[in-house]
């Protein structure tokens, strides 16, 4: 099988070898590209899947493209290590983790396991989280890890108490975790830069153990990814990147775009090759997006273009508020789903904070639209899952304490705050993890015997798990877990929210058994590198996988229904219909991002790639008041909506009567030289607002009809306190200039 490819795709699949630089504008084929390299390498290069080492940001990324590999090779090609930098990064620390002071069963510690773990030793030092959150101590020393600072660097450069505290916790974390063989997401980037550190003659098996290093979306790297990178295409030089620095958004959690600009320069006698015709778009939605990007100035410059030429134009929707854009965007994608056109799955909404969300949910569900919410919380922070996983983890891993501390007393054992603390405080004394100290704890006698007792049966439980644990594969020890710890009957009494959760923990063992179905056996123990090592366990390797889910890789709702996504999330995807919703100045570009060295252009980056994702049809929206903050706001549209060229867009608006000067985007220039004058709102109320009396009834769109029984304030804050005939909802009290109520003899 064999893939049609341009000249410049085709001259970026054969390049003969040496550092080579792919800028891939968006919807030009870069995944293509990357895979028919890899396909090529293995099937006219000779080269070997084991030799090959691939470096994609998403799990789903990594899977299509094996997947499409194994279709272009008709084989699967067995021992490429592919995937994101956290997953290969944590499978090279699976082999060398002796070296490090580390166990190969380590655990990886997700955020929430992180900034436990950071209260602990909060605690442990006499400090309070409250003072110091555990969050925000979290978000310091994972910036400092991501720049590659160490505690001491981080601690001269501290400007306040907080980051003064960030530094000393920084200073004790790496050996707490080591004790707890645990790693944290940056960890795993981190300990292999360590590692070829301190033993160069691993740094040179790395080296010499890949032929080929490739990596996509480069210009979202980090100092530590780009290093890493580095090293291990430091003898061949066959490093093969792909991106495009017009999609570089994530500069906020490290990454720097520099990286690709200035790759030509690490790497003299790069090649570069420009992959600028777009695949995806039509030229409308094309012309819309390069105005956009043109006002960046730090840029390697491309134009795209494209056969699709014409295209449905641009709409531009200016909404009263966000509860008006919300329900034109429902109304206008039943429309389009009602006249046959593209179905809700083949459309997406896209906005810049999650906050956006709850008004066009609210929208969907009142008109009936499925939807799909991506970025929520995901299936593997949900309380029920994170729980039996802990056991799990104990299995794996004796010393995990944030495991044990989160099982201690689930299902409930009797075991209090204070009974736990003295654990803690003696298990830090006799130097040993809390699952040991709990296999001790008769000699703590100021315990009660049934605390002692409490404790010492869970050790028991968890020992008996772990017996035999290495050949079982992850389903078995889950159910055998549950079963033995009573965690089924502990949901069920919680009653229907229970019966829920268990629902979920069964979709958690039937996710674990299909995965144990389809794994590649003992892919660590013999990788045809002639260098035999113990492999890890099936339990170990689910539970690595299971740490490196995120929720761009999820998502909960109707997988029928429109898609409901911040832009970050959307990077990489696309739809036949997108909506950038939410284009006000100071949300989309958020205010904050204005005073930060290149903040703006990140966030006209960012639009860019929201811009590109819409395959034949895209709107665009903004309102003129919006509830942010707890309060209501006035806003104006976006800057970079005055970048479209005019000739791509149709423009429509919920308030005709409203002046069109202030409402359209010809406007917003002189709208932020001058900011838009306060809407009379009591001339509005005035005029236009119902006079509601106690008594009558109403009808509201989502909770139905009531009566209502008090009416307080005036203008803008005028209140009815209204009972509805719904039982289930109640009274409630609702602020008239938002409610949308009729009267019933209005709705009629």
């Amino acid at each position: 099988m064999t893939l049609p490819l341009n000249p410049a795709q085709d001259a970026a699949v054969r390049h003969p070898g040496g550092p080579l630089l792919v800028l891939a504008g968006a919807g030009s084929g870069k995944t293509r590209v990357l895979t028919a390299r890899v396909a090529h390498l293995i099937r006219e290069r000779g080269v070997a899947p084991t030799r090959i080492f691939a470096v994609t940001f998403t799990n789903k990324a990594a899977g299509e493209m094996r997947t499409r590999v194994a279709a272009l090779l008709g084989a699967d090609p067995r021992g490429l290590w592919i995937g994101t930098f956290h997953a290969l990064s944590a499978r090279l620390l699976r082999r060398e983790a002796p070296l490090l002071g580390f166990g190969p069963n380590f655990t990886i510690y997700d955020q929430d396991d992180s900034e436990s773990f950071i209260k602990r030793l909060l605690e442990q030092r006499g400090l309070s989280p409250k003072a110091n959150p555990p969050r925000a101590l979290h978000a310091i020393i994972s910036g400092a890890k991501n720049r590659m600072l160490l505690p001491e660097e981080l601690g001269a450069s501290a400007e306040g108490p907080l980051e003064r505290v960030a530094a000393d916790i920084y200073a004790v974390l790496g050996p707490a975790l080591r004790q707890a063989n645990a790693m944290d997401f940056d960890d795993l980037l981190l300990l292999p830069l360590t590692l070829f550190a301190e033993h160069p003659e691993r740094l040179g098996y790395w080296q010499r153990r890949f032929d080929h290093v490739l990596v996509d979306e480069f210009q979202d790297t980090n100092a530590a990814q780009y290093r890493l990178v580095k090293q291990l295409a430091g003898g061949h030089r066959n490093l093969c990147v792909v991106g495009d620095d017009d999609q570089a958004i994530y500069g906020w959690r490290g990454a720097d775009v520099r990286h690709m600009l200035s790759f030509q320069q690490d790497f003299p006698g790069a090649t570069l090759i420009k992959l600028e015709q777009n695949y995806r778009s039509t030229q409308v939605i094309l012309d819309a997006a390069n105005g956009v990007i043109a006002e960046n100035a730090r840029r390697l410059g491309k134009t795209l273009f494209t056969a699709q030429q014409g295209g449905e134009p641009v709409t531009l929707l200016t909404a009263a508020d966000e509860r008006d854009e919300a329900e034109w965007l429902a109304g206008e994608l039943a429309r389009r789903v009602a006249d046959g056109g593209v179905p809700y799955d083949g459309m997406a909404i896209l906005y810049r904070t999650n906050a956006q969300s709850r008004p066009l949910e609210e929208a969907f569900r009142f008109r009936g639209i499925p939807y799909r919410l991506v970025g929520a919380v995901s299936f593997y922070e949900r309380r029920e899952v994170k729980d039996v996983l802990a056991y799990l983890r104990l299995v794996a891993n004796p010393a995990d304490d944030e495991a044990f501390a989160r099982i201690v007393n689930v299902p409930r054992r009797g075991i209090g705050d204070a009974s736990f603390a003295q654990l803690v405080r003696a298990a830090a004394q006799w130097r040993m993890p809390l699952l040991e100290a709990a296999r001790a704890a008769e000699r703590l006698p100021d315990l009660r015997p049934n605390v002692r007792q409490a404790f010492t049966a869970l050790a028991r439980t968890v020992d008996d798990l772990r017996a035999g644990y290495a050949q079982a594969d992850p389903a078995t020890v889950l159910e055998r877990a549950i079963a033995a710890v009573g965690y089924a009957q502990y949901l069920a009494d919680e009653g229907p929210e229970g019966i829920e959760r268990l629902d979920n923990v069964q979709e958690l063992i039937a996710g674990a058994a299909e995965w144990a179905e389809t794994v590649e056996p003992d892919e660590d123990r013999d990788d045809g590198a002639g260098d035999a090592v113990k492999g890890s366990t099936l339990v170990e390797r689910y539970l690595t996988q299971a740490a490196l889910v995120t929720s761009a890789d999820q998502g909960s709702g109707d997988p029928t229904g429109v898609t409901l996504m911040t832009v970050h999330m959307a990077k990489g995807l696309e739809w036949p219909v997108v909506t950038l919703a939410g284009l006000e100045d100071g949300l989309f570009p958020l205010a904050r991002a204005a005073g930060e060295p290149g903040g703006l252009e990140e966030e006209r980056r960012l639009c860019y790639v929201g811009l590109t994702r819409a395959r034949e049809k895209l709107y665009l929206s903004w309102a003129r008041t919006r509830y942010r903050n707890g309060r209501l706001e006035l806003s104006e549209p976006s800057r970079f909506l005055e970048a479209v060229p005019a000739g791509v867009v149709e423009e429509r608006a919920t308030t005709p009567s409203w002046d069109r000067a202030a409402r359209g985007v010809a406007g917003a220039r002189s709208r932020r030289a001058a900011p838009p004058a306060a809407v009379d709102w009591d001339v509005e109320v005035s005029q236009d607002a119902p006079r509601y009396v106690t008594g009558e009834r109403v009808r509201h769109r989502k909770f139905g009809s009531g009566v209502v029984r008090a009416v307080v304030g005036s203008g803008r804050e005028l209140k009815v306190t209204v009972a509805f005939d719904d039982p289930e909802i109640g009274t409630k009290q609702l602020l008239v200039a938002y409610a949308a109520l009729e009267r019933e003899w209005e709705s009629a």
